[in-house]
C-alpha cells in the first residue's frame, strides 16, 4: 500500500504550496524502481520512483547527482524536489517531463561536452551513488588510474567473486589491474563532470526538441569513460558523435580505452544478471592483456 499523503506532504513541504494527490497513474519502462506520475486538481504533475524503504540512499545520491548535473547549466535534467520514507516505500519525486525517443542528437552531443568541461581538482563525487542497483564508490582519488583499479574494476572483481563468478574471470582481472599502468601510459585525464550510466536509454528528449538526460551515478572521472558507454548498448546516432568531436575532439588512443571504461559496465551487469556478460567481459580483458 503506497502512502500516497505522506509524499504529497513531502511535496508540500518542499514547494511551499499545498499539493493534493487527485490522480496517481503507474509508467512503464523501469526494471528497479516503480514509476508513477501524480497529478494534483489544477493540474501540477510530478514524477514519483519508489522503492523499498532501504533504498532511501540510493534516492538521495540520485537526488544529489540530479542537482549537480542542474547546477552546471549545460544539458537538461529531471530537476529533483524531494525525497524520504513512506511506510514500506522510500520515495524520489521530480519534476515531470513530457519526453519522447526520438529528436535531434546534434545539440546533445555539445550539451555532453560542455558539461564535460566542468572539472574538479580530484576524481571521484561528493557521495557514492548507485549502478544499476550496485554500489559505486566515489572516494576522491588524485591519480586516474588507481581510481579506475581500486573503485571501479577492481571492486567490481571482489563483487564478482563473492558472487560465485571465480577462476579465468579473476586471473584475466588480476593481469589486467597489473597492466593498467602501460594501458594508460602518459595518459592524464582531467576530472571531468559525468553522466556516469549514459546508455540509450537513459537520454529523451522534450516535446520542443530540446534533449535530456536522467537516472545518472555522476562522479569526476574521464570523459571517455561517459563517451564510451553510449557504445556499448548503442542508441546515439553519428550526429551526437560529430557534435560531440567538433566542441571537444578525442585522441587515437580512446579507440583501445573505450573498452577498458566499458568492462567495468559489463562486470556490473554480469554481477547483476551473470548469464553471458561474464564471457563477455572474459573476451574483453583477453583483448586488453
Amino acid at each position: 500500500m503506497i502512502n500516497w499523503s505522506a509524499i504529497a506532504d513531502a511535496i508540500s513541504t518542499a514547494t511551499q504550496n499545498c499539493f493534493q494527490i487527485a490522480h496517481a497513474a503507474p509508467l512503464s519502462g523501469g526494471c528497479i524502481n516503480q514509476a508513477w506520475r501524480i497529478e494534483s486538481r489544477d493540474g501540477a504533475r510530478y514524477f514519483v520512483k519508489l522503492n523499498s524503504a532501504g533504498k532511501l540512499p540510493m534516492f538521495e545520491a540520485e537526488q544529489t547527482g540530479l542537482a549537480a548535473i542542474a547546477a552546471t547549466q549545460t544539458v537538461r535534467v529531471p530537476q529533483p524536489l524531494t525525497c524520504g520514507i513512506c511506510g514500506e516505500h522510500t520515495f524520489l519525486v521530480l519534476e515531470f517531463l513530457e519526453l519522447r525517443g526520438s529528436g535531434n542528437e546534434r545539440p546533445l552531443g555539445a550539451q555532453l561536452a560542455a558539461l564535460h568541461r566542468v572539472q574538479a581538482r580530484q576524481f571521484g563525487f561528493a557521495r557514492d551513488n548507485t549502478l544499476g542497483d550496485t554500489q559505486q564508490q566515489n572516494s576522491w582519488a588524485s591519480d586516474w588510474i588507481t581510481f579506475w583499479k581500486e573503485q571501479r574494476l577492481g571492486f567490481q572483481l571482489d563483487l564478482a567473486a563473492r558472487n560465485g563468478h571465480s577462476g579465468s574471470l579473476q586471473t584475466l582481472g588480476e593481469r589486467l589491474l597489473e597492466k593498467l599502468p602501460e594501458l594508460l601510459d602518459g595518459y592524464t585525464p582531467s576530472p571531468s563532470l559525468l553522466h556516469g550510466d549514459l546508455w540509450g536509454g537513459n537520454h529523451a528528449f522534450l516535446t520542443d526538441g530540446a534533449p535530456v538526460l536522467f537516472d545518472p551515478a555522476p562522479y569526476y572521472g574521464d570523459r571517455e569513460a561517459d563517451l564510451a558507454m553510449t557504445e556499448l548498448f548503442g542508441g546515439f546516432g553519428p550526429e551526437f558523435y560529430a557534435a560531440y568531436r567538433s566542441a571537444w575532439p578525442l585522441d587515437a588512443g580512446y579507440a583501445t580505452r573505450k573498452s577498458l571504461y566499458n568492462l567495468y559496465h559489463v562486470l556490473n551487469h554480469a554481477n547483476l544478471f551473470g548469464g553471458g556478460y561474464v564471457q563477455q567481459a572474459e573476451s574483453m580483458m583477453k583483448r586488453l592483456v
